[in-house]
């Protein structure tokens, strides 16, 4: 299986408000940045978002490698939280609905199509893909006014 290494961020300008994401795709020495907005959205939208449409454009299973700074992202996966989601109906441990349950179910779907790892990296450090990430989905807010 070919392995491909993904980037993710989403930001928010208010939140509500204007969102963007960013994502770079990386396989051998090819490299794909893609972005988008939209008007009235979260952060944790704009996070999903990111990574759901980095693995829309792979065209065959891969082993996925995916770097975000979003814990609420990574620790769904790491911590079993979409697992337990689904036991329960959609509900949290609070018996709250699950925010962005039709996101979260499309992700589960990408991911049970590639072996997925998550990793959680630091934001708005020292990493270039991160950063380059945040620009990208700052930009595509921009893109939007």
């Amino acid at each position: 299986m070919d392995e491909v290494t993904i980037y993710t961020d989403g930001a928010c300008s208010g939140n509500p408000g204007p969102g963007g994401w960013g994502a770079i795709l990386m396989y051998k020495d090819i490299k794909k940045e893609i972005s988008g907005g939209q008007k009235n959205t979260t952060n944790n939208v704009m996070e999903l978002t990111a990574v759901i449409e980095a693995l829309k454009l792979l065209k065959h299973p891969c082993i996925v490698s995916i770097y975000s700074d979003s814990a609420y992202v990574v620790n769904a996966f790491l911590q079993k939280w979409i697992i337990n989601w689904q036991k329960n109906n959609w509900k949290t441990s609070g018996k709250e609905d699950v925010k962005n349950k039709e996101l979260w179910q499309e992700l589960i779907t990408l991911t049970n199509t590639h072996k997925v790892t998550f990793i959680k990296v630091k934001g708005h450090a020292d990493n270039e893909f991160n950063n380059r990430c945040d620009e990208l989905a700052r930009n595509a807010i921009k893109d939007l006014n």
